[in-house]
C-alpha cells in the first residue's frame, strides 16, 4: 500500500510535520531518550535529535510504500529538497520502537 494511511497515527504525524520548519509538535513526537540513526550516524536523546534536525535540509516526502515488518514499520519515500541528488528515491524510515505516544527508535537509510 502506498498511502500513509496504512501507517500508525504517530508515523503519519511524523511525515506531516517532518517537511515543515522546526516545531514543538515535531519534537514532541520523540521520547526524551529516543534514538535517531541517519545513515549510520546515531543521535541519542531529544537534544541530539534537535541538533540533527536543524542540520538537515527541509524536504518534501512522497510515500511509496508502508510495510509492517517484525523489526517495526518501514516507510519508503522519495524526498525532494535543496540538496545534491534531489529528488532521492528509495529512502527507508524504519520505526523500530514506538507507541501511540512516542517514537523511541527511528533508522533512516537508503
Amino acid at each position: 500500500m502506498t498511502d500513509t494511511e496504512a501507517a500508525p497515527a504517530i508515523i503519519r504525524r511524523y511525515f506531516e510535520l517532518a517537511g515543515q520548519p522546526d516545531s514543538a509538535d515535531y519534537f514532541a513526537l520523540f521520547a526524551e531518550d529516543a534514538v535517531v540513526e541517519d545513515e549510520s550516524t546515531e543521535y541519542r536523546g531529544i537534544e541530539a535529535i534537535r541538533q540533527w534536525r536543524r542540520s538537515v535540509p527541509l524536504v518534501s516526502y512522497e510515500i511509496t510504500d508502508v510495510e509492517d515488518a517484525p523489526a517495526g514499520t518501514v516507510v519508503t519515500a522519495t524526498i525532494t529538497g535543496d540538496f545534491p541528488g534531489s529528488p532521492f528515491a528509495g529512502l527507508r524510515y524504519r520505526f523500530g520502537d514506538y507507541d501511540d505516544n512516542a517514537i523511541r527508535l527511528l533508522r533512516i537509510a537508503p
